[in-house]
């Protein structure tokens, strides 16, 4: 369980930073902050130290974030911003920016705006001329990649694909004939069916199927997306967050 990371004079010191951009008529910053998609460990110090200083923690999942708070010490209180309730939220946030405090985006796992919500607020600040920063840090995307045995470069991120098999296998026709290493993501029960779209209509190409990463029961399955989709019918449930 981890401890509080920063000392009671550095958030009164960031408090008091607040108070003077209010009472100077400054805006606040946007921070666009990256969580870790499965180890909790994984969060850096930078984003550690932001997150216990700023006015409001905007996060997709405040139960999610909850846990991940109490792991590293951090206030736990956050208001909710998710895909249902963005375009309510997002000038609620804006206005809290325009009066001087500092808001600190997070999503459940990774970097928010990126298959996650966010884009309508980044949007938002864009449009008032508001500053926005970002703190980099985990991503399922590049970390499937690097240990996949796969080129790299070039690579196209689909996210998630369509949930209907015709929409699906529409999408990975148009994909075909590229050469880019495809990466998306997957819910573990359409896994299966997505995996036998793409081998139907990619051909048995090299895939890698990365699951649970960063985790205890982390796992890279490779081979061809033939020998991948014989392993899940050999499974009776699949789990774990994927990546493919």
């Amino acid at each position: 369980m981890g401890t509080g990371p920063v000392a009671g004079a550095t958030l009164r010191r960031d408090d008091e930073s607040q108070l003077r951009r209010r009472v100077a008529g400054m805006s606040g910053t946007l921070y666009l902050v990256a969580v870790p998609i499965g180890n909790p460990d994984d969060l850096t110090i930078r984003a550690r130290d932001l997150l216990a200083s700023v006015a409001v923690i905007a996060a997709e999942d405040t139960r999610h974030w909850a846990t991940l708070a109490r792991h590293h010490g951090l206030p736990v209180r956050a208001t909710s911003y998710h895909a249902h309730n963005e375009e309510q939220r997002t000038p609620q946030l804006v206005g809290r920016l325009r009066d001087g405090d500092d808001v600190a985006l997070v999503t459940d796992a990774g970097m928010p705006v990126v298959s996650d919500p966010g884009l309508t607020l980044v949007r938002a600040a864009i449009a008032a001329g508001l500053e926005i920063t970002v703190l980099p840090g985990a991503s399922a995307i590049t970390t499937a990649l690097a240990a996949s045995g796969l080129p790299a470069i070039p690579f196209r991120f689909i996210g998630f694909p369509p949930r209907t098999a015709a929409r699906r296998r529409s999408q990975l026709a148009e994909l075909a004939g590229e050469p880019d290493t495809i990466v998306l993501f997957e819910a573990p029960h359409r896994l299966a069916a997505t995996l036998a779209d793409a081998l139907a209509v990619l051909g048995d190409r090299p895939a890698c199927l990365a699951r649970s990463i960063t985790k205890r029961d982390e796992r890279y399955q490779r081979g061809t997306l033939r020998a991948l989709c014989d392993e899940l019918t050999a499974e009776a449930t699949v789990r774990g967050e994927c990546t493919v």
